[in-house]
């Protein structure tokens, strides 16, 4: 059904019935729950530091000992995030913050897959052009150009692949 045909078809019933949907798809479906709890509540600080500790334990685990590095599970926030309309600085405080955890972790301990440094260089590159879109760069600057530096301490393969990115800034 196009966008067009559903204004159409609720165009035809009374404020009732288009309660009453509202109402079932509140029910049936946990998203539109979370949207229109978060619309009604919007609490994203606390969505924030939620957010911020599962990502922490990819990395830094507490329950287990092995770190999992998905860099899936900080994507699928950072998505949930952008559906439920979260402050701009808010996300790409996320997006750097995944970033960082991910430095921390490959600055105490050796990382020797490739796909490692090539996914965090897809999120650096991802948060840039994040920033230049929603013309938050400048608050974000800083951090910006230190994950870059890191990188180039650390010693990654893919460094020039970072400072490639990291001239977008300017």
């Amino acid at each position: 059904m196009s966008k067009r045909d559903l204004k159409k078809y609720l165009a035809s019933l009374d404020k009732q019935q288009v309660e009453e949907q509202l109402l079932e798809l509140y029910d049936k479906f946990s998203d539109v729950k979370v949207f229109y709890d978060f619309v009604f509540n919007p609490k994203e600080e606390k969505l924030i530091q939620e957010a911020k500790v599962k990502i922490s334990n990819e990395y830094f685990p507490t329950k287990s000992k092995r770190p999992k590095l998905r860099r899936s599970v900080a994507q699928k926030i950072i998505k949930h995030f952008l559906v439920l309309g979260v402050d701009a600085f808010a996300v790409a405080d996320i997006m750097l913050y995944t970033i960082e955890v991910a430095m921390k972790y490959s600055a105490k301990r050796e990382v020797r897959y490739a796909s490692f440094f090539k996914s965090i260089q897809n999120s650096y590159e991802q948060v840039v052009h994040y920033c230049i879109a929603n013309g938050i760069v400048g608050d974000y600057k800083k951090r910006l150009l230190d994950v870059s530096d890191e990188v180039k301490r650390q010693k990654w393969d893919n460094y020039y692949e970072f400072e490639f990115i990291k001239e977008q800034l300017d």
